[in-house]
């Protein structure tokens, strides 16, 4: 084990004393040191000559450079070595980084903002760095150093402050930085999890590793990320896959937005607070190039897909709550019944009697859609509810195993069910369920006395995904779960 030597990276660089009062050319402060005496620590270092960068450092007997910043001009003529433009800088430096350890280069023509320091300032340099020392630890570190300081950064990163901080550097770097950044750590944790996987080791994760919501004048979101390697297994398969489709499979990550729009109404004797589906999307997003997808593993059209999304509303504070109502009713399929009658006559032999069959059968057909949408009351919860279908025998998908004749037959409904145009799925292998379908709502009625108050709700979701041989010819299948949980706000008024 590390100890938890967690210092304060920027009160540290804040700090540094004028160059003139430098007694060799660099000055460096631990980040994470060893129990052990027989093992390196790892210090971050800032060299002065020809100009001020900084090092992430093992620190053995001849040091080992294991990342470098550019190079910033020091101010010579100041009491401060590095001030607030230097500072903010080095904090676009380490982001660009950490985005450059992802495998996804389309976004290479996105800027990333300037962030000047605020309030909340130090904890978004605090979680860059800690987020890049992660990376650096999986991919350039040495076995004996990584193992000892991994877990410990971990642990740093998983911290209450630390989540406040991803959720603020997700505002500022946008929808689009924001994706590059989780898949760049998800890659890394992935690979992190596939080389314990091989030594029999296991590594506890939050589920889901990132969330976060939203709460703003007529509008809740939820972004969940999550690797699909890091997510509970709930449905596993009776046969073993192979080495390449592991691969596939594993190197994927889960990307759900759940967004609600929400309106108060005040009535009469109580206050209506309407909440309408506006998007639920969930895609299944390759973490490696197509090409290593295609070299190591059996191609990326072979990975998990949407068959359960769950999604559970619930105000935290129920005393002046007086109903919740619903807006769809329990199914009430239609079904068609028919009668086929059949007659066949004919003679037999003379003197024979006259031989005549009757055969009746009685057919039946329903319309089925894919998807199957309920919503449900358990208190004051709402419960909103999607469940994929069989389309062949209409049994829900994340419970159920498909058949082994399926599973070789090319017609299957799961088969290049990318490409098909009876698909339940976007081509990408995702879904999106938007108003224009699924534009129910929910109605809360709650007591007048609680106009102008700021009222809590808890959103609980769980999301399942399932892997059903797509083009790649093999026995294995099984549903993987995603549980998490934010919290919203509204304000009455």
């Amino acid at each position: 084990m590390a100890s938890c030597c967690c210092p304060d990276i920027l009160a540290w660089i804040q700090n540094l004393p004028p160059l003139d009062e430098w007694r060799t050319t660099a000055m460096s402060i631990c980040i994470c040191s060893p129990n052990s005496s027989n093992h390196p620590s790892l210090n971050l270092s800032v060299t002065k000559k020809p100009s001020l960068s900084f090092s992430i450092v093992a620190d053995f007997h001849l040091p080992i450079s294991l990342w470098t910043s550019k190079s910033f001009k020091s101010r010579s003529k100041s009491s401060r070595l590095v001030d607030e433009e230097t500072v903010s800088r080095l904090l676009s430096n380490i982001i660009e980084d950490v985005l450059g350890y992802g495998s996804n280069k389309s976004n290479s023509w996105l800027r990333i903002p300037r962030i000047d320091p605020l309030a909340n300032f130090k904890d978004i340099f605090s979680l860059s760095f800690h987020t890049l020392t992660f990376l650096i630890l999986i991919y350039e570190a040495p076995a004996d150093l990584r193992s000892t300081c991994l877990t410990n950064v971990k642990n740093q990163l998983a911290l209450s402050q630390s989540r406040d901080a991803s959720k603020l550097l997700m505002r500022i770097l946008g929808s689009n930085l924001e994706e590059q950044w989780m898949r760049s750590v998800n890659l890394a944790i992935t690979n992190w999890i596939v080389e314990l996987q091989a030594t029999s080791q296991t590594l506890k994760t939050p589920s889901p590793l990132f969330s976060y919501a939203i709460s703003t004048v007529g509008l809740w979101k939820v972004q969940v990320y999550c690797p699909v390697i890091a997510m509970d297994v709930d449905n596993p398969s009776s046969s073993s896959p192979d080495e390449r489709l592991m691969f596939s499979l594993n190197y994927h990550q889960l990307e759900g937005v759940i967004q609600f729009n929400y309106r108060v109404v005040v009535r009469e004797r109580w206050v209506e607070v309407m909440v309408d589906i506006d998007n639920i999307r969930c895609d299944i997003v390759r973490l490696v190039s197509e090409a290593l997808m295609t070299e190591r593993g059996v191609g990326a059209a072979e990975k998990h897909f949407p068959s359960r999304i769950s999604l559970q509303l619930t105000p935290s504070l129920q005393n002046n709550l007086l109903s919740v109502s619903v807006s769809k009713s329990s199914e009430n399929p239609t079904r068609e019944i028919g009668m086929e009658k059949a007659i066949e006559g004919g003679f037999d032999a003379p003197n024979s009697y006259l031989s005549l069959k009757v055969s009746a059968a009685e057919t039946m057909t329903m319309s089925l859609k894919p998807w199957k949408f309920e919503q449900s009351v358990y208190g004051y919860a709402a419960n909103l509810n999607w469940f994929l279908h069989d389309s062949v025998d209409g049994r829900e998908v994340v419970s159920s195993k498909p058949s082994k004749i399926s599973l070789i037959q090319p017609k299957s409904w799961f088969k290049d069910r990318y490409s098909s145009a009876y698909r339940p799925f976007t081509r990408q292998g995702g879904v999106v369920f938007a108003g224009d379908e699924y534009g129910e709502s929910v109605c809360w009625k709650v007591d007048k006395s609680a106009l102008g108050k700021t009222m809590e709700w808890e959103v609980k979701g769980r999301i399942g995904l399932t892997y059903w041989p797509n083009k790649h010819r093999t026995f294995y299948n099984e549903t993987r779960r995603l549980e998490f949980r934010e919290v919203l706000h509204l304000t009455l008024g």
